[in-house]
């Protein structure tokens, strides 16, 4: 079976979209709208006029040359699993580079090894184990191997491995806690005693969660910033979640949720969702250093759940984690957190490349890594 691939409308993209249980949130024709930097564009693989999968392309220009990275986070959706991948990326390619491409860099969504929470637990008290990929994983996919090696044998490069890559973009290690065919009380019962307590703790001393809106925006990105500063991040401005909030909810006015969670008329904690599907996750978050004892962000967590949960989604996902078990590293108390859900930590494939043009890919490649 043959493709056609072209350029489609954002509505047919969005109608496709929204025909899956799940797909990734930077997929969806409302994320062009997040990068300003960068020129979106919406490809569909057809067959016999059906739309069978399709792609948010960013191109990133190189100042002073018509030319571009090509890059499509956590995409594109198609059938990953396809023994003949090439009849899908090698149109998708030769249509990037008419358009200017000098590389292009695709996330395949798909995970090759997961761990619980009770092995996460037990390799984290173990000096051993030093990383997620030194332990032995609870189950694992051979579909993932299977197509890495197709991957590299058509010319990809996984960024990160030998040949090198452009840097980190979307996370490759990711938390998630099921929802599918659980109960909300099977699913706090896989909480461990801390979190069960610290939730009851955070109700019987009056922390309440609300949903809010643009116009507390503002107030979110206040603790934001504090967050950044207390564990030394480089914040995004405000105008960065203003512009996600504009973009994604005039698509969707579920696709982004905003929740504050306040004790005493005091704002503590604020995070925000993003839907698509089936699959709902948990984006940004940010608290203050006040109060920590009320628990707001356990409360703020579970209210997430909950809604995912009465929203039907399958699973809740917390997002990016470190692949490092050790205790010395600042993230692992993340970990931590996210784990005692349940639930458990998921391997994707990685961030791939494909020059197009060697030398314009090698210089990039060379420009990023010493920024």
């Amino acid at each position: 079976m043959t493709f056609r691939l072209r350029t489609i409308s954002r509505d047919d993209h969005l109608a496709f979209i929204r025909g899956l249980d799940s797909a990734s949130h930077t997929q969806v024709p409302s994320w062009g709208g997040v990068k300003p930097d960068w020129r979106s564009e919406s490809l569909g693989w057809l067959k016999d006029g059906e739309l069978r999968g399709t792609a948010l392309v960013l191109y990133r220009p190189v100042p002073k040359l018509k030319r571009y990275l090509a890059y499509l986070p956590e995409g594109p959706v198609i059938d990953w699993h396809d023994p003949d991948i090439g009849r899908w990326l090698y149109p998708m390619l030769a249509y990037l580079k008419s358009q200017g491409a000098f590389s292009v860099k695709m996330g395949p969504p798909v995970i090759g090894r997961r761990w619980d929470a009770a092995a996460i637990k037990e390799a984290i008290a173990d000096p051993a184990v030093h990383r997620l990929g030194d332990l032995p994983p609870t189950s694992e996919d051979p579909r993932a191997a299977a197509l890495t090696d197709r991957l590299r044998r058509n010319g990809w490069r996984r960024t990160g491995d030998e040949e090198g890559g452009f840097g980190a973009g979307q996370p490759r290690h990711v938390y998630q806690l099921p929802l599918e065919g659980r109960s909300l009380e099977e699913v706090q019962q896989g909480f461990n005693q801390q979190w069960r307590r610290n939730i009851k703790k955070a109700d019987k001393s009056g922390v309440k969660v609300v949903l809010g809106g643009y116009g507390e925006l503002p107030a979110f990105y206040e603790l934001y910033a504090e967050t950044a500063e207390r564990d030394k991040f480089l914040p995004r401005p405000l105008e960065y979640f203003q512009r996600m909030w504009d973009s994604l909810t005039a698509e969707d006015p579920d696709r982004m949720r905003l929740y504050l969670a306040e004790h005493e008329g005091d704002t503590l904690a604020a995070a925000t969702t993003l839907t698509v599907g089936r699959h709902v996750w948990y984006s940004y978050g940010a608290s203050t250093s006040r109060k920590r004892e009320v628990q707001p962000n356990n409360a703020l967590q579970w209210r997430m759940i909950q809604d995912a949960h009465a929203g039907g989604a399958s699973v809740y996902d917390f997002r990016g984690i470190t692949d490092t078990l050790e205790e010395s590293d600042p993230h692992i108390g993340l970990l931590r957190f996210k784990s005692g859900t349940g639930g458990g930590a998921a391997e994707y494939v990685g961030e791939w490349d494909y020059p197009l043009n060697k030398l314009l890919h090698k210089a990039l490649d060379l420009y990023l890594s010493r920024r």
